[in-house]
């Protein structure tokens, strides 16, 4: 989203979530029609369409042909501590580049990385757990593996476009732990095990095995941020 429209599309999106977490909108609810928010937020009913298309996008809502759209799961109260919902779209937005960037990174780094790359993988693996299961911050560690993995596709151009991701990862690897460590243990140990599965893809040259390990923690981490 671009420009005052995205602007616009911004704040329409952080409206309705507001509403969702407000008016306790429970999944399977039904959100207020098109031409009502518009009318509410005072704005044309592209800009609505356009937040809407996110918010499906991001899992939040889902559109039900020739019946509106209805809630399909609620971010977590804990993400106020984090960044506020205005942020929420632009955050949650990165992770559909995530999802083409690091996927396909942990292909090449199956089938590219150097037993010095590797080395450093299984260093960045190894301070991740003594993080994650202490009451230690985690969100540090967290990027350096995701780093560590795209480094050793051997491509510069990954890791530049990675860097630029840095901050808005930030803000999700840290609400990620926030609200894993709010859960049973099990949460925290589940997060553990899929980046061990991505390592031991690579690891084991598994491109193709690496790339859907990835993908699959990208997306359970995103639905971690949902209640």
């Amino acid at each position: 989203m671009m420009g005052q429209d995205g602007t616009l599309a911004e704040r329409a999106y952080a409206g309705i979530v507001e509403i969702i977490n407000r008016d306790q909108l429970q999944v399977g609810d039904r959100l207020p029609s098109e031409s009502r928010l518009a009318d509410r937020f005072g704005i044309s009913r592209t800009i609505v369409r356009e937040a809407l298309v996110r918010l499906a996008a991001d899992g939040i809502t889902e559109a039900r042909r020739g019946a509106g759209s209805y809630v399909k799961s609620r971010p977590s109260e804990r993400w106020g501590a984090h960044m506020s919902m205005s942020e929420l779209s632009a955050t949650l937005g990165t992770y559909e580049v995530r999802f083409v960037l690091e996927a396909e990174a942990a292909r090449l780094a199956a089938m590219r990385r150097s037993p010095e790359q590797m080395a450093e993988i299984n260093r960045a693996l190894a301070d991740l757990r003594t993080s994650l299961l202490s009451s230690d911050p985690a969100h540090d560690e967290d990027w350096a593996l995701h780093r560590a993995i795209v480094k050793a596709t051997a491509n510069p151009a990954f890791l530049a476009s990675f860097d630029l991701l840095h901050d808005e990862v930030d803000q999700i690897l840290r609400a990620g732990v926030d609200i894993s460590r709010s859960r049973p243990p099990e949460a925290i140990q589940t997060m553990m095990r899929e980046h061990e599965i991505i390592v031991e893809a690579i690891r084991a040259g598994d491109a193709d095995g690496a790339a859907l390990a990835m993908r699959w923690h990208l997306t359970q981490g995103r639905k971690r941020l949902m209640p």
